[in-house]
């Protein structure tokens, strides 16, 4: 079975993080038997925040995306990077896809004379998926089957918040022979945007040995692994750091990742009187951040318009307990599937504060949190069974 992926959000060399989890699970498909090639969208133009350095700024983001090779091998599978120019996302992200088309067509066309694809599986109906359908609708590539990827962003931010979105997202779901979701609550998102029989697919986390799931040296640590923006609530940890400043004096709390919420949240751990307990350790290479993680003592992230949350299970595979939030796809369905995972309520302070206290104070259960968080993880959500759930579909949207 030969398939190409189609990606707006892909890791690359000017941004080793950005939406990792697509091209772990076309390795995965590719693992469970699929030959598998890989086009990114690839927008020259940067975002608007690269303004906020001036003109010489946004020029030399510009260049730097000039300069990301065309073709690269990541991890043994072939990614192709197709330029193409829009206009500014806060007005016209809806139509990304068209602007992209003609640029996707032409590699499709060429990809076809060495790969004859019988598939193509995009990431988000908007604009990966909308720029599929848009070169098959026009013959401007070989007729393939479209599978479409929902990972939260279409039904929680294009359908919502994006001028025309709405339709646009409704138009690609109802347009692909398959939709995938990553959890059931996005599911059913879907489905009431116009999806036939949205089938769920977990994405997955590696496995590592069972070692090292006993008492960690050191102070305990709570850990965040994500973009700093406000839904991510890292907000409410250093508050909940702060009320447990005087049980806990030796506690820390690590934020791995970065965004434009960094300077805000650097105020806010000032101002609790916490900064000297915070690590703010930026972005860092997906391995190195889920090792970090795994030296930590909970994984705390009680965030909103959560559709999975791979960064939850990549901690639990390392015996890291997580803390998310109550009536989010993502986390109401890990937590469904085994121990391992708590919830609270979305901007609980208290809440969250007594949660990490009860998991702290009490050894034992800490103790057995994380042998359950890591069998949570190997029962439901490894990367060897997103590549068969993968798989599994792509048979399914052939058929």
């Amino acid at each position: 079975m030969k398939v190409v992926v189609v990606a707006e959000f892909y890791p690359s060399r000017g941004d080793p993080v950005l939406g990792v989890w697509a091209h772990r699970q076309a390795l995965a498909a590719r693992d469970a038997g699929a030959e598998v090639r890989v086009l990114v969208l690839h927008r020259v133009i940067p975002p608007r925040a690269s303004l906020d350095s001036g003109l010489r700024g946004a020029l030399d983001a510009m260049m730097e995306r000039l300069r990301e090779p065309r073709r690269q091998l990541r991890d043994g599978l072939p990614v192709t990077y197709v330029p193409y120019v829009s206009p500014d996302r806060r007005l016209s992200y809806a139509s990304w896809g068209a602007w992209a088309s003609v640029p996707l067509a032409l590699a499709l066309r060429r990809i076809a004379r060495s790969f004859p694809y019988e598939l193509i599986h995009a990431h988000n109906a908007v604009p990966a998926g909308d720029a599929a359908r848009r070169a098959g609708a026009a013959g401007l590539c070989r007729g393939a089957p479209l599978v479409v990827s929902v990972h939260g962003a279409d039904v929680f931010y294009t359908a919502e918040r994006v001028p025309a979105g709405a339709r646009a997202v409704e138009r690609n779901l109802g347009a692909a022979r398959l939709v995938l979701a990553n959890s059931e609550g996005v599911a059913e998102l879907c489905a009431s945007r116009g999806a036939r029989g949205p089938r769920v697919v977990h994405l997955g986390a590696d496995l590592p040995a069972p070692a090292g799931l006993g008492v960690r040296d050191g102070p305990p640590t709570l850990v965040t692994v994500a973009h700093l923006v406000a839904r991510k609530r890292h907000a409410d940890v250093l508050r909940a750091l702060a009320v447990l400043g005087e049980r806990y004096p030796t506690m820390r709390y690590a934020v791995i990742g970065d965004g434009p919420e960094r300077a805000a949240l650097e105020r806010l751990a000032l101002r609790l009187g916490v900064a000297e307990r915070v690590d703010f350790l930026g972005q860092m290479d997906p391995g190195e951040a889920i090792e970090r993680a795994r030296r930590c003592t909970l994984f705390v992230m009680p965030s909103t318009e959560e559709a999975f949350g791979v960064a939850y299970i990549e901690a639990m595979a390392g015996g890291v307990p997580a803390i998310g939030c109550r009536g989010e796809p993502g986390p109401e369905e890990i937590a469904a599937a085994g121990d391992g995972m708590v919830l609270v309520p979305p901007g609980d302070i208290e809440r969250l504060t007594q949660r990490i206290d009860e998991l702290l104070s009490d050894g034992p259960r800490l103790r057995e949190a994380r042998a359950h968080a890591r069998e949570t993880v190997a029962a439901h959500f490894t990367w060897e069974n997103c590549g068969r759930q993968t798989l599994a579909a792509y048979e399914l949207a052939l058929r």
